[in-house]
């Protein structure tokens, strides 16, 4: 299965794949606002049924013209069903063949979520993209454990399909850990159902890379062709690329904008540390030839400054920059998709693209998990943006 280009359809205009989604967990696109998102060529986001619940909650949002009027953005919009928090915010959750419950991380109020409600409360906040009911469980769950996620996975996204009533495309979640059999399994079952599309979840979740990808292969090679395929929680530039060589029509993560806010900088040779000292008194830009207002406009000696000065643009301005990488990114892949030329195109990004250490992006992962699992009521509201 390889490279595809396409176009989603929704009652909110239509999205060109493949696509990226910036991740909004709480309606908003860290330190970006909608006009900054159009700017970029954003054609859709993605946010989170568990936040807006507790906060501000879903009659609000409602009441103020769904998530559309809300943020004032007209365009398409994503949403996530709740299910992520399930490992993100495990030592918060508990799990029946019912539902879930989540003691709130904000003041300990319980918040149930079936596969009817969250499919429900999606419809209400006015989505245009829809996630069944999930159980991703985090790399290194025992067989067992993960069979069990995997069937309750199915049973979910069976009652999620009967529930949907509204106009938003509805996406079964396939799992199965990192177990091949029970991936396969999960991509037949989930394949079968009346969903418009299909997303790949519960990776990037601790396992490493060629682990990841060989779940991915095990997977596309069973989906239905003729419904678009999203990658959950993937977004790191060599990992775009590689997702549309094996068919991904979408992704979602909110790696480029939580790096961005750390001095870390996409360019065509891999990300850059602004806030190291060979880029105190650069004058030019820091990427030669980008086209997004940042490059456009300061040097990379600005940036570096507002870093350390710890000025709120830095973190604008940085964010501005690597959603533009990634979405250009999309772009020129789709162009070499419809020109026949993907291959070349790929060879020639992963050869030159150096990759971010992986073992020191798996180690903060693995500490923010862990955080998460020993802090108490004041844990992290946004999980992993």
């Amino acid at each position: 299965m390889g490279p595809r280009a396409g176009t989603l359809v929704t009652i909110h205009g239509d999205v060109r794949t493949p696509a990226f989604m910036p991740v909004a967990t709480q309606a908003s696109v860290k330190a970006l606002g909608p006009d900054d998102l159009r700017g970029l060529g954003c054609e859709v986001f993605i946010s989170n049924t568990y936040h807006l619940s507790l906060r501000p909650g879903v009659e609000t949002i409602e009441r103020l013209g769904g998530l559309h009027g809300f943020t004032a953005w007209d365009g398409p919009i994503a949403t996530d069903s709740g299910g992520f928090q399930v490992a993100s915010l495990a030592h918060r959750a508990r799990i029946s063949d019912e539902a879930l419950t989540f003691s709130s991380h904000l003041d300990g109020t319980p918040l149930h979520l079936s596969p009817e409600s969250a499919i429900q409360l999606q419809e209400r906040l006015g989505a245009d993209i829809l996630m069944c009911l999930d159980q991703p469980l985090n790399f290194g769950a025992t067989l067992e454990e993960t069979a069990e996620a995997t069937e309750r996975t199915h049973q979910w996204a069976e009652r999620s399909v009967r529930a949907h009533r509204g106009p938003g495309l509805l996406y079964g979640i396939v799992q199965g850990g990192t177990d091949r059999g029970l991936r396969q399994e999960s991509a037949r079952t989930i394949g079968r159902l009346d969903c418009e599309g299909i997303a790949i979840g519960g990776l990037s979740l601790g396992e490493p890379k060629t682990l990841m990808w060989e779940m991915v292969d095990a997977v596309v090679q069973l989906l239905p062709p003729g419904r678009p395929r999203h990658l959950l929680g993937v977004g790191s530039p060599e990992d775009l690329v590689e997702g549309m060589a094996r068919g991904i029509d979408s992704f979602d993560c909110a790696l480029p904008t939580r790096v961005a806010r750390n001095g870390g900088l996409y360019t065509p040779e891999g990300r850059v540390d602004v806030t190291g000292a060979r880029y105190r008194d650069r004058g030019a830009p820091i990427y030669d030839g980008c086209d997004c207002h940042t490059c456009q406009v300061f040097s990379a000696a600005y940036l570096h400054h507002l870093f350390k000065a710890r000025e709120l643009l830095a973190y604008r301005l940085a964010s501005v920059h690597n959603l533009r990488f990634v979405i250009r990114l999309m772009e020129e892949a789709r162009a070499a998709i419809e020109s026949g030329t993907f291959g070349q195109f790929r060879s020639d990004f992963l050869a030159r693209y150096q990759v971010s250490d992986e073992v020191t992006r798996d180690d903060q992962r693995k500490r923010w998990f862990e955080n998460q699992r020993t802090k108490g009521s004041r844990s992290a509201p946004t999980d992993w943006d």
